[in-house]
């Protein structure tokens, strides 16, 4: 393996998280233009040089991979521009320095998990492939860009929005790595980091007016400001811009379905993939602009000059505290999306599937076990008594006893906690159904493809199973960089060959094939299709459907 790759997924604490994480936070500001430290890094020879609408940019050469990195895709949304929709970036002279990722946006982690500043050590033991050792910044609006070849080829282009809600989260978490699916599908891939949390969706138009009517979702339209960078820019990368895939996981997904009902992302992309992560309703405008009120009386600001003027180290807190409070007021407002009549003209798929997105074909799926990864390390998970089950049942509301004895009859094998498991997870997977037949019951719209992860990692004793962002680095073909997740042996190895395969083939041709797998019947609301993807793959009829009929019956 390269030796620029092999420090960046694994040996990345000391050298990213000191000079680097330094130098790209300096450059956060202005791009590196003439870089001061072009001596100390160590630059092939064959580093491709490719002008960009707004100037040249140099990236380096991964064993034959092609990689641009911390590129600007919009002005830095930083004084004046904080909570504004996005700017055009200016141009520049000179050799704009692509050799190392951009800063990650300013970060509010799980009210659930970790908080602070040692986040990165624990994501390593709870989301080890998504940990990232780079110091967050307000100025954030960089992509990444993997690509074969800087020629004319017109390959597929897939562009990855990251997890992590819409609290926090990169582009360039090591999971995402793109170098190895470009090589594997030869494609063009793109990450990209955007304004997440607040800074990304706080809806000030009721404090400030017109000008901030697109605020509570500042950050959708910095990842609509990405597609444009990639329609103008990806040709010169070796990239079709007639042919642009756009796919996320968990909140990516999310990100991904609101985009399919977005106006002005109509046109910018052609086909859509949503991992764990239907995006089917919006927050609203009300919830949102009450939140907004909290933060200000929490930072005892009064205009948008004072609020422009706070740190922004303040203003994440100031959220923080302002989620508390706004739970403890009954307010159930959060910091994401919301229908605003500006940005969002409606929800993503209710009351019916959009009709701007009636032609792209969506790929769309979830993992067996979703919640074990959030729920392992907890205090009961392997421990949880049978007569526990009832506690889980009246947390999960109405629904709650029947998804536990739906599945205590389907999985009379499991114990007390994967039964809990199944039922947390069954939310997961309501909402995938959900979207899927609203497409479904959509004239003349392209074909809809339903996946379910099966494989089970052997990982950690096998405890997590299949689990939430178990697929990316299958999809990612990052198997070998991730035993700590998918565990040993080679059925890791076929699953990473498998879908990834049909991750490109989708973004081809909108249709997901593999040498690996049985033909793939798309969805439709008579039969419910799905391909469980395991190392024997099937498809099979509507493998949830008893979880459906419970929640659908409310």
């Amino acid at each position: 393996m390269n030796t620029n790759r092999l420090g960046r997924l694994i040996c990345a604490s000391a050298f990213i998280a000191g000079t680097l994480s330094f130098a790209g936070i300096a450059s956060a500001q202005e791009p590196l233009v003439n870089d001061p430290y072009a001596d100390e890094h160590v630059i092939p020879p064959t580093t491709p040089i490719v002008e960009t609408v707004n100037g040249q940019v140099q990236g380096l050469v991964d064993d034959g991979i092609h990689e641009f990195l911390g590129l600007r895709y919009a002005a830095p949304p930083i004084g004046e521009l904080r909570f504004m929709p996005p700017e055009p970036v200016e141009d520049w002279d000179g050799i704009y320095d692509a050799t190392t990722l951009g800063a990650p946006a300013m970060q509010m982690y799980s009210p659930s998990g970790p908080r602070t500043s040692d986040f990165t050590r624990q994501m390593q033991v709870i989301f080890p492939t998504l940990a990232e050792e780079k110091f967050d910044n307000e100025d954030a609006l960089f992509l990444n860009v993997w690509t074969p070849g800087v020629d004319d080829e017109a390959r597929p282009v897939m562009v990855w929005f990251h997890g992590g809600g819409y609290a926090y989260g990169s582009g360039g978490w090591a999971a995402y790595d793109g170098r190895n699916l470009a090589e594997h599908g030869d494609v063009v891939v793109v990450t990209v980091n955007h304004r997440l949390n607040l800074f990304g969706y706080m809806y000030l138009g009721n404090a400030f007016g017109e000008d901030y009517a697109a605020s509570g979702n500042a950050g959708n339209l910095d990842l609509v400001a990405s597609l444009e960078w990639v329609r103008d820019n990806i040709a010169q990368f070796g990239g079709d811009p007639n042919n642009v895939t756009i796919m996320g996981e968990s909140g990516g997904g999310s990100k991904v379905s609101h985009l399919l009902a977005t106006p002005a992302a109509e046109g910018l992309f052609h086909r859509a993939i949503i991992q764990s992560g239907p995006g089917v309703t919006s927050g609203s405008q009300e919830d949102a602009a009450a939140l907004a009120e909290i933060v200000l009386d929490e930072l005892g600001v009064e205009t948008i000059e004072e609020l422009q003027a706070v740190p922004a180290e303040t203003v994440l807190q100031a959220g923080r505290d302002a989620l508390a409070r706004a739970r403890s007021e009954g307010i159930s407002g959060n910091f994401g999306p919301i229908v605003d009549g500006t940005v969002l003209p409606r929800h993503p798929f209710m009351p019916a599937a959009p009709e701007q997105s009636r032609d792209i074909p969506i790929m769309i799926g979830w993992n067996k076990d979703e919640m074990t990864i959030f729920n392992a390390p907890q205090p009961w998970f392997g421990t949880l008594p049978e007569e526990g089950l009832a506690m889980f049942a009246q947390n999960l509301g109405e629904d709650g006893q029947a998804l536990i004895d739906h599945y205590r009859a389907e999985r009379p094998d499991d114990s007390p906690t994967y039964i809990a498991n199944s039922a947390m997870t069954a939310r997961f997977v309501y909402g995938t159904y959900t979207l899927a037949d609203q497409r479904a019951r959509q004239a003349d719209a392209a074909p809809l493809y339903m996946y379910q992860l099966m494989y089970e990692s052997d990982a950690n004793g096998g405890i997590l199973r299949s689990p939430h962002t178990l697929d990316i680095p299958f999809m990612f073909d990052n198997v070998e960089e991730s035993r700590v997740l998918v565990g040993s042996g080679e059925g890791p190895v076929i699953l990473g060959e498998m879908m990834s395969d049909a991750w490109v083939s989708f973004a081809r041709d909108g249709v997901p094939t593999s040498d690996l797998l049985p033909e793939w019947t798309p969805y439709n609301l008579e039969d419910r299709p799905v391909m469980q993807l395991d190392v024997e793959p099937a498809m099979v009829n509507d493998p949830e459907g008893g979880m459906r009929e419970i929640l659908s019956a409310n």
